[in-house]
């Protein structure tokens, strides 16, 4: 599955693994890379009169040299500036001695407008900012605003982590081979990868499910499997019923966005659970979705046992406070009576859930750690993530994935740590990137109906984990999809064309 995402050292290891097994051997992985990058440039600019290869001391070096040799022997005029030698007797160093272009020192280059760069610099491995003749070939390119081909990853981001390492080159195109790396999808690396290729180079299949790896991009073929599609004989109840929590008189749209939201991604039923002094409100904009006052544990208990709920969601507009804590407390304690009628399933903490638990969170993991508790997913932004795990946001050497994935195994619960890099994370270390997001989404409501379809997706009987990744995705789709002058309002209505996609697929495998 070619979403699946390698580390630095997870790379190595492919590369090992797969010389071990034969009959391709290091030099031939580096040349059958050489040869990708080389074929996208030949087909990207097919005009090009000059290109200048920058190649490092490493492998990423030697796939410069093969690209190069290449060029030059299709007639292309090729320059190679290097930062140092390979190691003797390395796959680097033979790359090199195959090439008949001499090198000159990276500390003269020089390139003129309209020329061509490719970065076989350091690609993914580098683990310290750039400096000296690199920083200058990277201001350099960017000053005369040369078009750049970076090889495995643009030298300066941390293929590991996504960060820029004090500077970075901004490549045009990335030529990565076997599968993605975390840099690639994690910002700022994201936005100086431009257009990233993926590249077979022999990298088998059997090689990288050898690897057991627990990270993967958020694309559809990673839980289409999972994802409910209702049966012939399905009625509204099969379908699962989510109940939402709403704030008071002047903060109710919230709640309703979530509760349109998970209705649109397919919950048979969602009540939305109203303080009496706000019961008129709501009744004013609801419709399909049914209202009930709930003002006390008493009535959320009652609410419970009569209409056998299976998810709730708790935070959008609800207010921060004890009576925050003590409904996520009760709806977390829901599966612990023996004689619990209908215990709940699955739980959305979002916004004012996860806020009012800042003062007390291992109050709300050690609830959350209890045997038959609901599948508990949290999805805070990075503000409201620092609240709940201040030493974890506050470690700046933790890449973004990382933090996720401590948090999660904390707290054993489902993260969703929201942005334009979205990473879910479940306890037990598998975590998804989102890749799909887009600025749109960065509107008033728009977390209110993503936890919405959270609970449809779960309402229905989908893996938490799984319903994580697919909400993200079909919420970053439709956002994406409807574009310029978005609001939360056209969410539940735009995810409609995605979801109908997702079902017929489905229906395909």
């Amino acid at each position: 599955m070619s979403e699946e995402l390698l580390t630095s050292a997870e790379m190595g290891e492919a590369d090992r693994l797969t010389i071990a097994a034969g009959p391709v051997d290091g030099i031939g992985l580096m040349r059958r890379a050489g040869e990708a990058v080389t074929a996208e440039i030949l087909k990207r600019y097919p005009a090009a009169t000059h290109v200048h290869v920058l190649c490092g001391p490493g492998n990423n070096g030697g796939d410069g040299y093969v690209a190069a040799r290449i060029l030059a022997g299709s007639g292309v005029d090729t320059t190679i500036w290097a930062s140092g030698a390979p190691r003797p007797r390395s796959d680097a160093a033979l790359a090199a001695a195959e090439c008949p272009i001499q090198p000159r020192p990276l500390s003269g280059f020089e390139a003129e407008p309209g020329a061509i760069v490719v970065d076989a610099l350091y690609g993914a491995g580098l683990s310290k900012p750039l400096s000296g003749d690199v920083a200058r070939a990277v201001d350099l390119a960017a000053d005369r605003h040369l078009q750049v081909v970076a090889v495995d990853l643009p030298s300066g981001v941390s293929g590991d982590s996504g960060k820029v390492l004090g500077k970075a080159f901004d490549a045009e195109i990335t030529v990565t081979f076997a599968r993605k790396k975390p840099g690639h999808l994690l910002l700022p690396g994201r936005e100086r990868c431009g257009e990233i290729v993926l590249a077979n180079i022999g990298i088998g299949d059997d090689i990288i499910a050898r690897l057991q790896l627990q990270t993967f991009e958020n694309t559809p073929a990673h839980w289409l499997r999972d994802f409910p599609v209702p049966a012939v004989d399905a009625h509204k109840y099969k379908r699962g019923h989510a109940g939402v929590f709403s704030g008071g008189p002047s903060a109710t749209g919230a709640a309703r966005l979530s509760a349109l939201a998970a209705a649109r991604s397919g919950a048979g039923a969602v009540t939305v659970l109203s303080p009496g002094n706000a019961m008129q409100v709501n009744a004013a904009h609801l419709t399909s979705i049914m209202l009930r006052k709930t003002d006390d544990v008493s009535d959320i208990e009652e609410f419970v046992a009569e209409r056998r709920p299976s998810v709730f969601v708790l935070g959008p507009g609800f207010g921060v406070g004890e009576k925050t804590r003590t409904f996520g407390l009760t709806l977390l304690a829901s599966g612990q009576s023996q004689d619990a009628a209908a215990p709940v399933d699955g739980l959305v903490f979002d916004a004012d859930a996860i806020t009012s638990f800042r003062q007390a969170p291992d109050v709300l993991f050690e609830a959350a750690r209890r045997q038959n508790a609901p599948a508990l997913v949290m999805t805070p932004h990075e503000g409201e993530f620092a609240r709940l795990f201040p030493d974890i946001a506050g470690d700046n050497a933790s890449s973004k994935l990382d933090k996720a994935r401590a948090a999660a195994a904390r707290a054993n619960v489902i993260i969703v740590y929201k942005g334009a890099d979205t990473v879910i994370a479940a306890p037990d270390g598998r975590a998804a990137i989102n890749s799909n997001g887009a600025p749109w989404l960065a509107t008033a409501g728009s977390g209110d109906v993503l936890a919405g379809i959270l609970a449809g997706l779960l309402a229905q009987g989908m893996p938490a984990f799984e319903a994580a990744c697919a909400a993200v995705w079909i919420h970053a789709e439709a956002g994406s999809r409807f574009g310029p002058g978005l609001i939360a309002e056209d969410l539940p209505l735009a995810m409609v064309p995605v979801l109908r996609e997702l079902v017929a697929a489905q229906g395909e495998r």
